[in-house]
């Protein structure tokens, strides 16, 4: 118990080194490929590994929903992940990946688990450009000498297209706030996923916060930094143009711990008001979150609470 207790302490510490551990498996080949495509979630994700339970079929569902499966006294949908990704397996579903993502419980079939690695952050390059799949958010370079890599699932966009349980946000959908936010000052934000940072921008714009959207902690990172300078240059302050930053953890480049702990460690940043919003969740990251700094912590994605986590930290900020 000590040595599986010192393992965990272990991976949640990783956060605040941008460093992660990578759960790899194969969903089988796709038509024109001869060997199965390697594939990555995050290991936070992970609740457990099973062999492939009973499923039960409700009348109607439809494919990559299989149907649900009693997972220690929990049903839970099963989501056929090859069948996402245009793969097929070559022995077919063995295992569930039985995972926790934004406040919901999923399992996803997989053909087979091949090994947990370790990386930096650094390793980790957006896909946005280079892969067409809109179900892949990054690429993870295993090792540059051989040239191997993985592809990192856009966990989020495939729950958003197979278990739709969240909707566009309009007005309606916010309790109405007046925000603390100096005239022509915006919203940072980083989130690398694509359906995530499309419910950011219009949940921000509901509440009236102008934004600059960017898909990794790195790129947000330049952005801060960039601006400072043209603050500097007009003899205005930081706060004229940041009013705030919302971060991601996971991201390509440089993570959401990073990214609030190099605001938070630099002199020029230290006041603006950082709200991390993640799907991870658990208290080693809370704990994380408030070594690194960050004002405010959202699990994803409940409007209201963003809300209310974003008027609170605006309020308390210096003004």
């Amino acid at each position: 118990m000590d040595n599986f207790q010192k393992e965990i302490d272990e991976r949640a510490n990783l956060a605040s080194s941008n460093k992660f551990e990578l759960l790899l498996f194969r969903l089988g080949s796709e038509s024109n490929e001869t060997k199965p495509e390697l594939f990555g979630i995050n290991v936070f994700k992970l609740r457990e590994i099973v062999p492939m339970p009973t499923i039960t079929k409700a009348a109607g569902m439809k494919s990559p929903l299989l149907g649900m499966a009693n997972i220690r006294g929990q049903f839970i949908p099963v989501i056929d992940l090859p069948a996402v990704t245009g793969c097929t397996p070559e022995t077919g579903l063995n295992l569930l990946l039985v995972t926790e993502y934004a406040r919901s419980t999923q399992a996803f079939a997989v053909e087979s688990v091949e090994d947990i690695v370790r990386l930096d952050w650094s390793q980790i390059h957006t896909a946005e450009a280079g892969v067409s799949s809109r179900n892949i958010t990054s690429i993870a370079c295993l090792d540059t000498k051989t040239n191997s890599m993985a592809l990192v699932l856009d966990v989020e966009q495939i729950l958003n297209d197979v278990i739709p349980s969240v909707r566009e946000v309009k007005d309606g959908d916010i309790e109405m706030k007046a925000f603390n936010i100096r005239p022509g000052a915006v919203a940072i934000v980083a989130e690398d996923s694509k359906v995530a940072r499309q419910m950011l921008e219009q949940g921000l714009k509901v509440m009236g916060i102008p934004a600059l959207m960017h898909v990794t902690g790195l790129e947000a990172w330049e952005k801060i930094k960039q601006m400072e300078q043209q603050a500097v240059a007009e003899g205005t302050s930081i706060h004229d143009k940041i009013a705030m930053v919302l971060t991601d953890l996971e991201m390509p480049e440089m993570d959401g711990f990073t990214l609030t702990r190099n605001i938070k460690t630099d002199q020029r940043f230290r006041d603006i008001p950082v709200v991390i919003h993640s799907s991870l969740s658990g208290s080693a990251n809370e704990d994380h979150v408030r070594k690194v700094g960050a004002n405010g912590y959202v699990a994803k994605f409940e409007i209201n609470e963003l809300s209310t986590v974003i008027h609170k930290v605006l309020d308390e900020a210096p003004h």
